[in-house]
């Protein structure tokens, strides 16, 4: 789709570009402009219709959002900044260098900035930071024929209508309508009495993963912020959830695999950069593994006595990392879910104790087979070998489970108790055991 774009400019068939953007939805356009170069970038936003440059550009990446505002007259960022709404232009400020939040904020009306800087004072992860005040409120006294007008005045711009908010005249929140409810309401009926007064709301300084919590488990599509008074001071809409909900998810992806979270994209983020959020965490692991190293210099006479023992370590580590992950894992996401709670926590060892039991007995009868009568192993060495995995196993299971609770109970991120870190610990254990059982099988 780029390159019809690319083309069209090429061929300078300006007209024909215009007529082609117009049939696509902004995100789609988005989409193709971020595949361009930056010439052709400014072209194209420039053809857009004036109606349609604004929700383009929110969608946009920061890169190209800022070249755009680099390059455009002071007029044509005035015009954009009054389109946006307000929760993506506070998102557009937060990630904009200095000089260029400075030409924006230039460009903004009063009113507008003060809001901004309302939103700034907010926690970057609360909810307060991801808001929107473009939302229409309603009086409890109001007739469903007020209501509907009040809407019909108010609701162009803002980013949602199908739910409306009902406030007192202290602005405090009372309850929720939707648009299908005031249509079908008879036109003399109070708001007050139809209003669905069980409403979810959340405080500013609430946190985003709570807030994306409450949208999954009560099906929303919005939800009411209020302050520490109960006044109503703005909504958070599905949409931002859905940012927040991939943004978590990548973090705890790169915290599980020992990377310092970055929101840059990966192709646009410098090797340097990269290479600085992985090197921390492989030297805390690297370090940590020496323990492993010691255990093994520890129990150098039993390797010596028996050197077939050797052979059988890495697949032992290896088993006991991976069932530590797995348990890991799953108990992670079940806390990102709120699946699982801190206090579930013996219920969860226990779970995973009878797993373990199942899943060792498995991997060691199968481990027997293969190294007794496959490759005519001593029986004693074949005994040690399995039994080591069978504990190593149930251990591993059980160590996956019980970390992440015990990050989460500490007001840490239960991520970073993930595959690395458990591997490093649970192969400490594997060692221990693998060399304490052929000390005592082998009589050494």
């Amino acid at each position: 789709m780029a390159e019809k774009i690319r083309i069209l400019i090429h061929e300078n068939k300006i007209i024909e570009l215009s007529e082609y953007l117009q049939s696509m939805k902004p995100v789609d356009i988005a989409k193709r402009m971020m595949d361009l170069e930056t010439e052709d970038l400014i072209l194209v936003f420039r053809i857009l219709p004036k109606d349609a440059s604004a929700e383009v550009f929110s969608y946009l990446d920061k890169e190209s959002q800022q070249y755009i505002v680099e390059i455009i007259a002071d007029s044509e960022v005035k015009e954009i900044i009054e389109k946006l709404f307000l929760d993506d232009t506070v998102d557009l400020i937060e990630e904009l260098p200095a000089n260029i939040v400075k030409k924006v904020l230039k460009n903004t009306s009063r009113q507008k900035r003060e809001l901004i800087n309302q939103f700034l004072k907010y926690n970057e992860s609360s909810a307060g930071s991801i808001m929107t005040i473009e939302f229409v409120d309603l009086k409890e006294d109001m007739t469903v024929k007020e209501a509907i007008n009040h809407t019909r005045k108010t609701g162009l711009n803002k980013e949602t209508i199908d739910t409306c908010f009902v406030i007192d005249n202290y602005r405090k929140l009372k309850g929720i309508i939707t648009i299908k409810d005031l249509i079908l309401s008879d036109e003399e009926t109070l708001i007050s009495n139809i209003m669905d007064k069980n409403t979810i709301s959340v405080k500013t300084c609430e946190d985003q993963e709570a807030v994306a919590s409450l949208f999954k488990e009560y099906d929303l599509v919005s939800m009411a912020v209020v302050d520490k008074e109960e006044r109503l001071v703005g909504i958070i809409t599905i949409d931002d959830i859905v940012d927040i909900i991939e943004q978590e998810n990548t973090e705890d992806f790169q915290k599980m695999a020992a990377i310092k979270p970055s929101e840059e994209a990966y192709l646009k983020t410098p090797v340097i950069q990269l290479a600085r959020h992985r090197v921390v965490w492989l030297l805390v692991l690297m370090i940590s593994a020496t323990v492993t190293g010691s255990i093994i210099k520890e129990f150098d006479e039993v390797i010596q006595s028996v050197v077939i023992l050797a052979a059988f370590i890495p697949m032992l580590m290896d088993t006991g990392g991976n069932a530590g992950s797995q348990s890991s894992t799953l108990i992670i996401r079940g806390l990102a879910l709120g699946d699982i709670s801190t206090k579930d926590y013996l219920k969860v060892m226990y779970k995973e104790f009878r797993v373990s039991l199942i899943v060792a007995s498995i991997l060691s009868a199968v481990n027997f087979l293969r190294i007794y009568f496959l490759e005519n192993t001593d029986i004693m060495i074949t005994l040690t070998v399995c039994g080591s995995l069978f504990f190593t196993v149930i251990i591993a299971k059980v160590v996956g489970s019980i970390l992440p609770i015990i990050a989460k109970k500490l007001k840490l991120d239960p991520a970073i108790m993930a595959s690395p870190l458990i591997t490093t610990i649970v192969d400490a254990f594997a060692l221990t055991i693998y060399f304490t059982l052929a000390r005592l099988f082998l009589g050494i």
